[in-house]
Formats: structure tokens, sequence, C-alpha cells
């Protein structure tokens, strides 16, 4: 789902009437009625790379808005690798999350990693949903909103509340002065409709999905649109549909500092290796020691306490990262070395300082799928409530979402995916995830008649399926062959080795390969 870095903008402002006039109805849209493109309208063109070689490029105009069919039209940016069985199964379409990741790249991911019986019986297709990547428009509402050193994430003092105000209240106001246009149009049930005239495009009677993250959620609300028109849905590290999105974001706070204390306490089990100590509790002490002495001094004025959390919290997502995270916790804590960290910093924690496409769609989907608080007293009492029981990333989290409270469109109301028109669908949940805690999957699993739950006992992973777990592969390739699944429960891949501190994680490690185009914080 996501990856919150901030959520929080409080002086809470009044929209201006130039934000009134972009709000639209705050019910969810219905499916379109109106006639899709035919099959001519895609025009598929090579666009191989040496790790795909035989992927495909196309573009797929969409109306921006569904209910003016005829108004004007944006771009979905599309790829494909082609089945080569005698009989197909028709489209794969594949989602890695976000919101606001790009697709593209995962369709030729999904059809190599895919058993090849299995992935000759589909036309994998990847997509950048709209406002992502090379879609057009492509939303940017960059103002140097990640600029390191931000103010620190836990406002000690009035002072640090106001700076971090004014950054997200900056960012909603930068959105809606480069964007107005399109806003109202940013959203779940928007880039779901848009599936249903890819599907007629693509000359399809039913289309299958596998969604990643926020990709559960995206394929949920289009099954919940369209149910006929669904053969096979695979929903990976599953979001909690009843949550969207503030209580989903609370949930997650909680998960990951549970996360968290699980890496340290991994490093405490090689304390010969990293020599921060045996005692999973000391170990947390000198975590917190460490973004104590970068609120003094920031690590090559790069790296103070927000940027360290940055870093550190994509160890929630995938443990491949935590021997390079914990031998550059080593070298600043026992060595006094902080070199190590800023590199850390800007493989991990850093993201674009403009903000960028994904954070820009992320937030814009977000702050339209569903209604936030406009209270800042509720923020902050909820954020301080939440920060005592799990301090890693509560208030980072909460200020990576707070333009939501300001932001310059009306909510809609999300919708209830309650599905009971739906083939078997086949959900993949770690118990550990962080990002989208366990509870989600089986809210998602209740709401989804018929559907198959496996569990990946003890895996703290998000994003689990085609990453080297043998076992969820296998119910994978099963499930897209034959379309039946069941309950079941997989063993967690084993935790990584501090040997592997000494070399980079690289696309081709492990689940690294996934983890690399999984969409932004989610």
């Amino acid at each position: 789902m996501l990856h919150p870095l901030k959520k929080r903008a409080a002086v809470l402002l009044a929209i201006s009437t130039v934000a009134a006039a972009l709000a639209s109805p705050v019910t969810a849209a219905p499916a379109p009625s109106a006639p899709a493109p035919s099959k001519a309208d895609l025009r598929w063109t090579d666009c191989a790379t040496p790790r795909y070689p035989t992927l495909q490029c196309a573009s797929l105009k969409v109306p921006l808005d569904h209910d003016l069919p005829a108004g004007r039209q944006i771009s979905l940016a599309l790829t494909r690798v082609r089945h080569t069985a005698a009989t197909s199964q028709g489209p794969l379409l594949v989602n890695p999350g976000g919101p606001g990741g790009s697709g593209r790249s995962l369709a030729g991911f999904v059809a190599s990693a895919l058993p090849k019986d299995v992935a000759a019986q589909y036309d994998v297709i990847g997509f950048d949903p709209r406002g992502v990547g090379r879609s057009e428009p492509a939303l940017d509402c960059g103002n140097g909103h990640f600029s390191p050193v931000r103010p620190d994430s836990v406002p000690r003092d009035a002072a640090t509340e106001r700076a971090n105000l004014k950054r997200v209240r900056s960012f909603a106001e930068s959105c809606r002065d480069k964007h107005a246009d399109v806003l109202p149009h940013i959203g779940t049930v928007s880039a779901a409709r848009d599936l249903e005239v890819l599907r007629t495009a693509l000359g399809a009677e039913q289309i299958s999905y596998f969604g990643y993250s926020y990709g559960t959620y995206l394929g949920a609300v289009y099954a919940k649109l369209h149910p006929g028109k669904v053969r096979r849905l695979v929903l990976d590290s599953v979001v909690d549909p009843g949550g969207v999105w503030y209580e989903d974001n609370l949930a997650q706070d909680r998960a990951f500092d549970a996360r968290h204390k699980a890496f340290l306490a991994w490093v405490a089990q090689h304390d010969a290796t990293y020599g921060l100590g045996t005692d999973p509790a000391r170990v947390e002490e000198r975590w917190y020691a460490m973004r104590e002495d970068l609120r003094r001094t920031p690590a090559g004025a790069k790296v103070g306490p927000s940027e360290l959390e940055d870093t550190y919290m994509p160890g929630g997502y995938f443990n491949g990262y935590w021997p390079n995270l914990a031998e550059a916790f080593s070298a600043y804590a026992v060595k006094g070395d902080p070199k190590p960290l800023v590199a850390a910093y800007e493989r991990f924690g850093a993201v674009e300082p403009s903000a960028g496409n994904g954070y820009s769609v992320y937030t814009a989907v977000q702050c339209r799928d569903s209604a936030w608080p406009k209270d800042w007293n509720r923020w902050r009492a909820d954020m301080w409530r939440t920060h005592a029981e799990a301090p890693f990333m509560t208030w980072n989290n909460a200020w990576y979402n707070a333009p939501c409270a300001f932001w310059p469109t009306e909510s809609l109301q999300a919708p209830d995916v309650t599905n009971d028109a739906l083939p078997p669908a086949l959900l993949l949940q770690a118990t550990e995830d962080a990002a989208t805690p366990f509870g989600g999957a089986l809210s998602m699993r209740d709401k989804l008649k018929g559907a198959a739950l496996v569990v990946e006992e003890g895996g703290g992973n998000h994003g689990i399926a085609l990453s080297g777990n043998k076992c969820l592969d296998e119910k994978v390739a099963a499930y897209l062959r034959t379309g039946q699944a069941a309950d079941a429960t997989c063993p967690a891949q084993a935790a990584p080795k501090p040997a592997a501190a000494t070399r980079a994680v690289t696309p081709s490690a492990g689940g690294a390969a996934l983890h690399g185009l999984l969409g932004f914080r989610g």
C-alpha cells in the first residue's frame, strides 16, 4: 500500500476559493456507460530492453472525466509481453501499487518470473495509471518538498510543528496551482474505470489482474465495478478496504514499529558482526541515540532525524536491506563514521527532492479517495497517542500524508468492495507485513466471496509472490493455470545473513528485483 512518509498539515487554513472550484461530488462515480475504444485503437511497437527482450509498448486514450466520454482525453502508457501458447487465457494486467507506482516494467518482470508454461498463456499487460510515469499528463507538484535537511518529524515544540505544517500546506497549494484541471479526476475509482476502457481496447471479454499493495485495492475496486469482467484476481500484500486511508495509516504506524524492532533484534543476534550489543532493547536505545545525535548535527548535512527514518523505513518492506542498514548503523554508532549512513540515505531513503511524480500521484489519489480529518487537533491527538506506542515512524508517516488536510478537491466516499459475483480470488499475505498489516487481508477475504488466502507464516516482507518463496510461487502459478485456489500456509524465507553487508543488494538478488519495481510507499 503506501509507504507514507509524511502526513500532516495543520493550521487549518481553509482551502481557497480556487480549491473550492475544483471540488467534485462526494460519491464514487458509477461504471462507465459510454462505448470504449475498439481493439484497433491500440498500436503495439517494440520497446525491448536487455532484461525484457519481447516487451512491446502502446498508448491508450481514455476520458479525463468518464462521465464526459466525449470530452478531454488523456493517455495511459502500456506495455505487453504476448502469449506464446497456442491457446490464450487472455490479458493479465499487473500493477505494482503506490499509488503512484509505474507498472510498465512490471509486465516484463511478471512474464519472466512466472513458470514458462503459465506466462505463455497470458498477454501480460503493464500500465502507468493516470497521472503516473509516461502517461500524460503526468503529475509533478514538486516544490523542494523533500529537500534535506527537513524539520524533525517529531514536533517537540510549536516551531517544529509550524515548519512541518508550512511544508505540507505548500505542497498542497503547489498541486492546486499546477494541476487544478486534473486533480478532481485522479483517484482509484477513475483509475479502475480506465481499466475497463483498456479491457475493451484489448478486445477481451474478461481480464485477469495481479496487483501488489495498493494495487490490491485498485483491483478490488475494478472488480466491484465490473465483476463479470474478471477471470482471475491475484492480490498480494492486501490493503484493508475498511480503513482507506486515514485509519490504514495509523495501523501501518504500529506495524512498521514492530517491524523496526524485528530489524533491531536481528542486529542484536549478529553482535559479532555489528558490535551494537546482544540485547534488542539496548540496540534500540542506541538507534534512538543516533537519531538524537542527528537532530543536533545532521550527517553530511543531509541526514537529520527525518531522513534517518526515511532511510530505515524500507527495511520494513524488505529484509534483504537489513545487512546494509545494519552496517550503516554500526559504522555511525560504533566507529563514529557517518559516511555509510549518508550512502544508505542516498540509496534507500532519498526521495526526489522536488517530490516528483510518484509522491504527487500518491498524494492526489489518497487525498481524493476518501475523507481525511480537516481539524489539525484530530491529527495531533491521534499521532501523539500512536507515537506513544509506535515511535519509529508515526510522525514521519503523518507528515507524508498531511497534505490531505489541505487538499484542494473534496474527497469521495470509498466504495464498499464487498463482492459475491466474482470467481474465486487468490490473496497472499505475510503475517508480519508492515505496509499492509495482516488484518487487511482477512478483511478483504471476508468481502470477496469464495476468496482463498495463502499466508506466509512469520514473513515480514511486503510483496511476497514471485520473490523467491517456492511455496507461494507454486500457489500463484497453479491458480493462474486453473483458477482454483484454497487457503494455505507457507513458511517464510530465511532471514538474511550479515555477510551480505559486505556487498550491495543488486536487482537480481532474491526479492530485490521485485522490490525495485513495487510502487512508491506501497
